[in-house]
């Protein structure tokens, strides 16, 4: 039985045909023209911490490279004069509290003698005049301490928006003015940078779709490519050439002025568009059948979304086959 089933097996597979090799008609199709240009990873904006106050830097909490949050603190300013000032104060409110109480308690006396009719009711009143002119000083003294406190709470330098420390170029005890910067940072959104020749600058708008090559200079048929969109479109052209941004994903893992190779479109023109799987290698060469059964010599060109470009070997009309 087992015999017979196989024999039974060996017979369909003889009577089977061989199917007839894949083919495909060559026409010329319209593409777009792609032009490779190198940008450059530029934050959206930089932002700029500065020193409030004037004095001596104590403490740098950054370094080149780090991340920081909106209000984090990038390092600490003191400024000497306003130490001193504030233990000046300090034993001046200490010595007003010591007369406020003696203001109290002479009035609390001539109050209670008042009261028994022994002292006068102009006594009492030049010792209540007394009492409270000892509070408003007091009071008054506070009011300069908190002035001066809040002086000192400025030499914190924070930063005025989440970023990446770009550079500091300040040290830990150096003395720096106020308005002096202490750290340059990037916004965390960055964009790519790129210029295009004057010519191809009406091929250029905002919204436009962008190939973005893998990271680095670095170009080869299999890279990875991924889309991006022209973000803005500078209306002025410089030196030649005009500039525009564009907005890719990911970008927050590149360097700020690391370049990168980008396909922009500069127009269309016609091409021939074959599935790579019909072009075979031999030799160092790259050939494809045809259906008579010659075999050409062909030049690959750039590996599309749509198939692979032929620069020469085949015309429109061609049929080929699979190898």
């Amino acid at each position: 039985m087992h015999q017979m089933l196989l024999l039974t097996a060996f017979t369909v597979a003889v009577a089977t045909p061989v199917l007839a090799a894949d083919e495909f008609v060559v026409h010329e199709t319209s593409i777009e023209d792609r032009k490779a240009v190198i940008a450059t990873v530029e934050p959206v904006r930089q932002l700029v911490a500065r020193a409030r106050i004037g004095g001596t830097i104590t403490s740098l909490k950054v370094r080149e490279g780090d991340e920081v949050g909106p209000g984090g603190e990038v390092a600490m300013v003191v400024d000497l004069k306003l130490a001193l000032q504030m233990q000046a104060l300090d034993s001046r409110i200490r010595s007003q509290q010591a007369q406020r109480d003696q203001a109290l308690a002479d009035f609390n006396r001539i109050h209670e003698l008042q009261q028994r009719g022994v002292s006068t009711e102009v006594q009492l009143e030049q010792a209540r005049t007394a009492l409270d002119v000892a509070e408003r000083t007091l009071t008054a003294m506070g009011s300069d301490r908190d002035v001066i406190a809040q002086q000192a709470a400025e030499g914190a330098v924070l930063a005025p928006g989440a970023g990446r420390v770009l550079s500091v170029p300040v040290s830990e005890g150096r003395v720096v003015l106020p308005g002096e910067v202490i750290a340059t940072l990037a916004a965390q959104n960055y964009i790519l940078r790129l210029e295009l020749p004057e010519r191809h600058a009406q091929f250029m708008q905002a919204g436009d779709k962008v190939l973005i090559g893998s990271r680095g200079l670095v170009s080869n048929a299999e890279e990875e490519l991924r889309e991006g969109r022209v973000r803005l479109v500078y209306p002025e052209i410089k030196g030649g050439r005009v500039v525009a941004d564009v907005e890719v994903e990911r970008l927050g893992e590149y360097f700020v002025g690391e370049r990168t190779r980008v396909y922009v479109t500069t127009g269309k023109r016609e091409a021939i568009i074959i599935p790579p799987e019909f072009v075979f290698p031999r030799a160092g060469l790259n050939y494809v059948k045809l259906k008579d059964g010659a075999v050409v010599v062909v030049q690959p060109g750039e590996k599309r979304a749509e198939g692979l470009e032929i620069l020469s070997g085949l015309k429109d009309g061609d049929v080929v086959v699979s190898p």
